[in-house]
Order: structure tokens, then C-alpha cells, then sequence
């Protein structure tokens, strides 16, 4: 609003206008997706899976004193979590 108060002021003209305004707009766009990491991210999901049966296995066959889930879960919030920040990136 009061940008151009001095001008008024002083009643003199503006030099250089017409570049005070955006002349061009340029956005970048989002990287390409590496195929490479998303693989790398399916296989450690698939390990994951593998290690869940076997920590079921390991703690039912040997009559453990805990609950499996207490090691599932947070491996599983781990990788959600690392998984949603790989693909929500900018």
C-alpha cells in the first residue's frame, strides 16, 4: 500500500516501473522416481514380513514370556514412517 510513498512524496517519476512486477514464473518439477530405492524399499519390506512369521514362530515354539508385538510393531512404525518420507518428499 505504501510502497511507491516516496514517489508520491517527492512527485517523482518511477525509473524503472515496469520491472517491479513478475516477469516469469518457473517451478521445478519433482525429481523421477529411482526405481532402484523402491526396490530396495519392497525388499526390506519383505524382510520384514519374513521376520514377523519368524519372531511369531520363535516366541510361540519356545513359550516366551512377552508378546510377539512388542517387537513387530515398532519395526513396522519404523518402516511406515521411513516409507511415507520417501514418497512424500519434494
Amino acid at each position: 500500500m505504501f510502497a511507491n510513498l516516496l514517489q508520491v512524496i517527492t512527485g517523482q517519476p518511477a525509473a524503472n516501473y515496469e520491472h517491479s512486477f513478475v516477469q516469469d514464473v518457473h517451478a521445478a518439477e519433482r525429481p523421477p522416481r529411482n526405481l532402484r530405492v523402491e526396490r530396495f524399499i519392497l525388499a526390506c519390506w519383505l524382510l520384514i514380513v519374513a521376520k514377523s512369521f519368524l519372531v511369531i514362530w520363535v516366541v510361540e515354539k519356545y513359550h516366551l514370556n512377552f508378546n510377539a508385538d512388542w517387537i513387530i510393531v515398532p519395526t513396522v512404525i519404523a518402516a511406515g514412517l521411513c516409507t511415507f518420507v520417501y514418497f512424500r518428499r519434494d
